[in-house]
């Protein structure tokens, strides 16, 4: 049984899989150009407060999810995934730079919206493409290796914004702009090296629309309810943003602050997937969970500039452990018929709960106190650990167990 070990790592090395990673790189490197200088272009510039942070970033992921619902409905029954990823991607590097032109916050959350749009058009497809591309066993370490090109792309992009702050320019808008440049480049890598699989499922003519059966729904409910409870805890990341301006972080530091949780994530990404491909994609998951609440337990009640600073590096723990092993349990509890569709049951769940997050946590900021908040977070996420324990999700028979 292990003669087929060489074929398995070179499909481990895919085209696809390297490809759609280096997307990703550059995606993020234009992305998170903007994302660590929106919270004090807001604030300072435009003169809103948290909730309307929370409102706008939960709203552009509530879009973004509704959409990779669809997308991942669509991608399975046509068979064809290439085209949602070229064009969500399209869509994001086009609209991105445009919130240059921002006077009021509405216009960042239309522009923001409409480059999650994109979003929502790529990431189902993207996920199914990456799963075709890889044996069944190594699902995890795919989608870590992807999350750590990601990330790595969030590492260069606020290492750029550091970069132009300090010997270019201060005006945030020239630096908005800029990041038209790595999503171009993001664009021309999914036509010169993305390609569908060899053999894309495609249902016959008659066939009705991918779905999940009964009893496919029932295994995915079982891990949909404690991560609902989860996602309802799990605020926006630029909150942590917020935290660290508040604490008198330089406007320099921010994007270096971003940056490091970044190198975090990106560094912890592979060894998660790994973890969740041998040690159990739920535990790995619970685990994650947990560094989440400690983290959050500790911004409740951090009151240094140093001390905000750890809890954000260490922070980047959890979505090392969780970001993968999440991902791979969808898969392995989905029949291979509808894992685009179930993949887009969960971004939408995630999506909508981000939505009332973040407004939920900017509310608690603004009325209560950002403790107030934080614990909330906390709280939520130790009670979804309980729940996860509780209801352990099963795949079916004929999936590969984690």
């Amino acid at each position: 049984m292990s003669a087929p070990q060489p074929a398995r790592a070179r499909t481990w090395l895919s085209r696809n899989v390297l490809g759609l990673g280096l997307v990703s790189l550059l995606t993020d490197a234009a992305t998170e150009l903007v994302i660590p200088l929106l919270p004090v272009f807001l604030t300072t510039t435009l003169g809103a407060g948290a909730l309307a942070l929370g409102w706008i970033e939960g709203t552009a992921d509530a879009v973004a999810s509704v959409l990779k619902l669809l997308s991942g409905r669509w991608a399975d029954r046509s068979g064809r995934y290439r085209p949602f990823v070229l064009t969500g991607y399209g869509l994001s590097s086009l609209f991105r730079p445009f919130v240059a032109l921002a006077t009021v916050a509405w216009h960042v959350l239309a522009v923001r919206v409409l480059d999650r749009v994109g979003k929502g058009l790529r990431g189902s497809p993207r996920d199914v493409l990456l799963v075709a591309s890889v044996a069944p066993d190594e699902r995890g370490r795919a989608f870590g290796l992807h999350r750590a090109m990601d990330h790595a792309g969030a590492v260069l992009g606020p290492l750029l914004g550091f970069a132009l702050l300090t010997w270019v320019t201060t005006d945030l808008r020239v630096i908005f702009w800029l990041s038209a440049i790595p999503g171009a480049l993001a664009v021309l890598t999914i036509l010169l090296v993305v390609r569908e699989p060899a053999a894309p499922p495609r249902p016959a003519p008659a066939a009705a629309p991918p779905r999940l059966d009964a009893s496919d729904a029932r295994a995915l409910a079982r891990l949909f309810v404690p991560l609902t409870v989860f996602t309802l805890g799990n605020a926006s990341d630029v909150f942590l943003l917020l935290a660290a301006s508040a604490s008198r972080s330089p406007l320099e530091s921010l994007p270096l602050l971003w940056m490091g949780l970044h190198v975090v994530k990106a560094l912890a990404s592979i060894p998660g997937g790994r973890l969740a491909d041998r040690w159990g994609r739920r535990r790995t998951l619970a685990a994650g969970w947990v560094v989440y609440a400690a983290v959050y337990a500790g911004f409740a009640v951090a009151e240094s500039r140093e001390a905000v600073w750890a809890l954000f590096v260490v922070y980047g723990l959890y979505h090392g452990l969780t970001e993968s092993s999440v991902k791979a349990l969808v898969v392995d509890l989905a029949p291979a018929r509808a894992r685009g569709t179930a993949l887009g049951w969960y971004h939408l769940l995630t999506g909508l709960g981000s939505l009332a997050a973040s407004v939920l946590f900017g509310a608690l900021w603004e009325l209560v106190s950002p403790a107030a908040a934080f614990a909330t977070g906390a709280s939520l996420a130790i009670l979804a650990v309980l729940l996860l324990g509780l209801l352990r999700p099963r795949p079916p028979i004929s999936s590969p167990r984690p």
